[in-house]
Parts: C-alpha cells; structure tokens; sequence
C-alpha cells in the first residue's frame, strides 16, 4: 500500500521536506521532496480522539486551545465519562486541564472548538486525523498472559476506522503499542476499507507525566512522530508536524522510522522505571549500612553524566505505564529469543515488588510482629501526587497485606474518589468482602489517624510533608552544607506542584490567640504541649499551627495527640523531617535511612 521500508538512521523528515527549494510559481501550500516531485500539503482542519481518557483529553484541550482554527472531538462509547468531560467536574485531576479545556469547549471569549462527543462513528467520518488513545493494557489471559500487551482495544478502533470512513484518513497511535502494531492496524484497513480510501498511519508516543501532563503538553521536551518513508507517509507526517508547530519550536518536533517511534515509547518507560529500581535498592542497602538514601542520591546526582531526576526513593513505581511497558518488553525479548535481555527487565518490576514487600514487612516488625485489631491510617492513595489515578498504587498492596494481617485500614486522600478506592481494591480480589468490612475511608486526614497506632504515608502529597527550606549555612566547624541543600531541594520539589487543599484546618484564630497568651516571651519556654513527649514549646507550636494552616499541610501536632502511644510513621516517600517528628513523640521509618521506631 505504502511502499517497502528502507531501514537507515532517524533523520527530521518533516525539516528536510519543509527546507526544500520552491519556484516561483510553486503553490505556498505545497512542498518537494526533490525536484521534480512536488507534493501538496495536507491541511488538518478537524481532529478526532478515540479515546477520553488520561491522554485522549488533556491532549486534545491543549491542541484545541492551541489551534482554534480546527476542530477537536473527543469520542468514547462511555457516555458517563463523556458528560463528565462536559462538566466542571471532570473524569481525572490534572492541575491546569480546566483552565485549558474550559474556553475551547465552552467558547468562552472565543470560538467553541473543542467537543466531548459519544458519538464515535460520527465522529471518525468527519475527522481528517484521528489519534488512537485507547487502553493497551496487559493481557490477564492466553498467550503472553502477564506480560503482552491486550491489542483488543486497538483492533477494534481500527476496524471501526475501516468500516466508517469514505475518504482518506491520517490514523495516528497515541496508546503505547508493541513495535509492528502499525502493520496489523495496516492490514485491517487493508482488508475492510472502502475501495479508493486511503489510511496513513503515523506513531506518534505521548511522553505525559501525570500531575504535570499539561505543562508537559504545553512544553514538551520532543514531539516524536513516526512514519513510513514513502512520499505519503512523510506528508502525512509534515501535517501532524505543522498542528504541533503551532506552540512547539520545530526543531523540537523531530521525525523517525514508524518501528523506531513505536520503539521509543516502550524504551523510555523502561529506563525511567530501571532508574527508579535502581536507587530503591540502593535504599535497602543504605538501611542496612547506615546510609542515607537521600544524601547518596543527592552526591550522585551531581554527576552530569546521571544527573538528579528521578533518584527518590520510595516504596515503588505505580502508574498505568511503568509496570505495564517493562512487561511488555520483557515480552517483546522473549518472542525474539533474547532470554537474558528479558531476565534482565523482568527485574525491574521484581524490584519494585520486592520493595513494596520490604515495607510492608517493616511495618509488621515494628508494631510487635502483629497487626490484629490494630488501626493503621494510610495517607494517600493515588499512585503519585497531583493525580487522582490509583492504577498500581503501592497503596493497594500495603492495604491488602494489612487486612490479611486482620489490621484496621483507613484512608484519606485530598484527590482520589471513593468509589475508585473500592474499585481498585475489589479488582481479581477474593477477599473484598474482608476488605470492606476491616477498610473505611475518611474525608479528612485526622479522621484516618484519630485513634491509630501507626500512620503510613503511600503518596507525596505535599500536604502531608513538614519540612521546611532551611537557608545553606557554612561555618567552619561543619562546612558542609549537604543537609541544608537535600532539604532545599525535597522541599521545592514537594512545592513545584499545585498545593492541595487543607485537610480541614483544626484551630481557629481565637484557638491560636490562646495558645500565644500562655507563651513566654522567652524563646527557651519550654512549656509542653500537651500529650507529646518529649517537651515541645508553646511557642514552636503555635508556629507549627499558623504554617500548617497558612500552606494546607498537616499539624503534626494535632496528630499525636489523638494517636494511640507509642505513636508509629511509616514514611514511604520520604516526606516528612523525621527529627521534628521526632520531637512531638513519634517514631519514625523511612526508606534508604536508619529508623527511629524497629523494636
């Protein structure tokens, strides 16, 4: 159909057809890829997403604010989720979307040109490109069970494509899909498009974060969009180039072999994840040695060859792609017969889980080797913050293992539904009835720890952090400023994203005006408060307060007073300042550093 792929090194396309010399009387909407081949530009005037999900809509509220000029639908089956979309209260939290969805799709000061439709196959008639953002997730059954990515979705985007439209079409995966997805896709407009209607077939990976998906849309590192080499696969190529010129400088939109494109998506996924395996077992060796994780990650990541990003160590990736795109890797390698390169991602993920079993074991050997009847709050439960997403969330693991210990689990989180909590905790699960009757979720994080003997913190949110940027000091008894800098850099880092909302602020101005009245004027008062030990001035508490209600974050304080004694914190993101803890009584476990609370 599109001609036989000639494999050489991925070049920019999309630049070198655009550069090419025009004559005179050449039409502007034209280009040559030699000079005696002019090829008519292809325009783009309306867009469609298959799709309504994580990537289907923040991407196309970026495209449709971007591009007013051009018409982007949003299509699903769900009507649920569709009527969500068309709501203010939208199907997923991602800081910034509504403020980038609502003028397009409300036609506010402009005109309206983003629509959330359930009407699919109307939809895909009248799209000139149609971007495939349908799940890919990992088969559960038959041949690659456990591993392969499930193409169902796809195979059925596809042959809607195919039985719906009559005039030609740029079809473009946006899902994260094996190499050699394109050619089957191929093969079934092939074998069920009309006559005469032709279908180009692009890769284009999205490379979003969540919690930070639409700055990364807005500006993004690189635009990847893959192609076959044919003069129709590179103008198909050249007019997605064109939608993301836009907003994107164009030497950031680069142009690759379709294969490689694919390739890349599945590729950067597993290296993120190696990295994030990498430093967690370094974690369990800090611990053994007396190492700080942090200060270890800290001095390595002043290395320009490794650099700082994604060096914190944790209780384990979680997230829709990780887990999934290293699996299908280790997939991929076994199907060409490269055992050792599949051992070797395979242990990836083993790492993951053995550091999520790590913890959990933790928790068990502190509290005196038993969980039964005790009452652990769980702090977060979106796999990361800034998201409401729950999918892999370490959260769901630790909250098994504590039932099946006859634990009693509750949980707050600032984001994540309720509903989705016992989703996720009801999926493949024959226990969910346990589950549900030992579980409770709470609208506030002092519900969960009222009356609790041990706290774990399973997501980053910044709310529940009470570090504080110290500014660097060097004296010349310790000229070090090491500590100060890890503390400055977690601490801007927790507060780079959007700051939730406070978790029910718990003392009134009048409260604090109190609290201030019995103060002593001196900073050495070292008046308790009450139901710490050791001593905690009145002084540093009112502090603690005014901040905590000031930035939304968590009163400590608040906390140990209505925990059980002796009070345990299991910080799986190291996002708490353990010696502050410290002080109003708590005992403190970490990851990758010496804790204050094993028995």
């Amino acid at each position: 159909m599109e001609g036989r792929i000639v494999d050489m090194p991925p070049q920019d396309f999309t630049k070198s057809a655009t550069t090419q010399t025009q004559t005179p009387s050449s039409n502007p909407d034209s280009i040559s890829f030699d000079s005696q081949t002019p090829v008519v530009r292809r325009k783009i005037r309306k867009i469609c997403s298959l799709g309504a999900g994580y990537v289907g809509g923040p991407t196309c509220a970026v495209i449709a604010n971007k591009c007013p000029d051009i018409q982007v639908t949003v299509a699903d089956l769900n009507s649920q989720r569709i009527a969500a979309w068309n709501s203010d209260h939208l199907p997923i939290y991602e800081p910034g979307l509504i403020e980038v969805l609502k003028p397009a799709r409300d036609g506010i000061d402009r005109t309206r040109n983003l629509i959330f439709s359930d009407k699919v196959k109307e939809s895909i008639a009248a799209a000139d490109l149609i971007f495939l953002c349908v799940p890919t997730p990992t088969k559960s059954t038959g041949t690659g069970a456990g591993r392969a990515a499930d193409l169902v979705f796809v195979e059925k985007a596809a042959r809607m494509i195919a039985e719906v439209a009559e005039d030609d079409k740029i079809v473009v995966e946006k899902s994260t899909v094996p190499c050699k997805t394109a050619d089957r896709i191929r093969g079934t407009f092939s074998a069920m498009g009309r006559p005469g209607v032709r279908f180009d077939i692009l890769s284009n990976p999205e490379f979003l974060a969540e919690g930070t998906a639409i700055n990364d849309l807005l500006a993004p590192d690189r635009i990847l969009i893959g192609s076959l080499k044919t003069e129709q696969g590179l103008q198909a190529c050249a007019a997605l180039a064109d939608v993301y010129s836009r907003w994107v400088p164009r030497e950031r939109v680069i142009t690759m072999n379709l294969w490689s494109a694919e390739m890349a998506k599945l590729a950067a996924n597993a290296l993120l994840a190696q990295r994030i395996s990498s430093i967690n077992a370094l974690s369990a060796v800090c611990e053994a040695t007396g190492a700080d994780i942090d200060e270890v990650a800290f001095a390595v990541g002043l290395d320009k060859r490794i650099g700082s990003k994604m060096l914190k160590s944790s209780i384990g990736f979680g997230g829709s792609c990780f887990k999934k795109d290293v699996l299908n890797l280790v997939y991929i390698a076994e199907t060409m017969h490269l055992p050792e390169v599949a051992s070797y991602w395979n242990s990836v993920v083993e790492i993951n889980e053995y550091q999520k079993d790590r913890f959990i074991k933790r928790i068990v050997a502190c509290l005196f080797q038993t969980l039964t009847n005790k009452k652990v709050a769980i702090l977060g439960y979106a796999y990361k913050k800034d998201t409401g997403d729950t999918r892999e969330s370490a959260a769901i693991s630790i909250v098994n293992h504590l039932i099946v210990e006859n634990a009693e689990v509750t949980i707050y989180d600032p984001k994540v539904e309720e509903s989705a909590i016992w989703e996720s905790l009801s999926y493949g699960s024959d226990k969910f009835d346990k589950i549900k009757k030992r579980t409770t979720v709470c609208k506030t994080a002092y519900e969960a720890c009222e009356d609790a003997d041990a706290v774990v913190i399973a997501t980053e949110w910044d709310e529940f952090s009470n570090k504080t940027v110290k500014p660097p000091t060097v004296t010349q008894s310790n000229p070090t400023t090491i500590g100060h800098s890890i503390a400055k850099r977690a601490s801007s880092s927790s507060q780079d994203s959007e700051t939730a909302s406070s978790p029910n602020g718990i003392s009134s101005k009048s409260s604090l005006a109190d609290l201030s009245s019995r103060t002593s004027v001196a900073d050495e008062d070292e008046t308790a408060v009450k139901g710490t030990a050791p001593l905690v001035s009145i002084r540093e508490h009112v502090a603690t307060i005014e901040q905590s209600q000031s930035n939304g974050r968590l009163d400590w304080s608040h906390v140990a007073r209505v925990m059980r004694k002796p009070m345990y914190v299991f910080d799986g993101r190291n996002v708490v300042d353990t010696a502050k803890l410290g002080r109003l009584g708590f005992r403190v476990e970490g990851i990758g550093k010496a804790g204050t609370g094993t028995l």
